[in-house]
């Protein structure tokens, strides 16, 4: 299963078109928020299992806030980050996913990649496509795959 994990489009479609097609054939995409208005257009170019929550710029939306899945084997929960202080640190999501018994935690918000693999759970954060923040400020986004034994792999990738 390979799946296409961006965040922080803020409305702007030409990075997301260019990681879609870099990305290849996926079987879910995941966008952790910041979409300002293009609900629609992803609806419309994306043709596989979306999940899609709301950010702090996500105004008169009807996308959740957060959500919790299963992708394979493992328990996911994403959010933007914003209501866990992320850009203050990780230690309020790390909790909060703990809590939820995710084995997987995503969010964005802070528009830069950030990785992190802790007493069993993966905390990722695959940066903005549109904004970048990081050194270099090159869009961003992640592909994580989970094979036939259900093991996990991550690429952070830069447009």
């Amino acid at each position: 299963m390979k799946i296409l994990i961006v965040s922080d489009t803020h409305g702007r479609h030409q990075a997301l078109d260019r990681a879609l097609e870099e990305a290849g054939k996926i079987d879910m995409f995941i966008h952790l928020g910041d979409v300002e208005g293009g609900e629609d257009y992803l609806e419309a170019v994306v043709e596989c299992e979306k999940h899609i929550i709301r950010g702090n710029n996500d105004f008169f939306t009807e996308l959740p806030r957060e959500e919790e899945f299963e992708i394979g084997p493992y328990h996911a929960f994403i959010t933007h980050g914003h209501y866990y202080y992320v850009s203050m640190g990780m230690e309020t999501i790390i909790e909060e996913g703990r809590s939820r018994g995710a084995d997987l935690v995503m969010f964005g918000h802070t528009h830069r990649p950030f990785f992190l693999q802790k007493d069993g759970m993966t905390i990722l954060n695959p940066g903005s496509l549109s904004f970048p923040r990081q050194e270099g400020r090159r869009g961003s986004y992640m592909i994580m795959e989970v094979n036939g034994d259900g093991k996990l792999s991550f690429e952070q990738k830069y447009l």
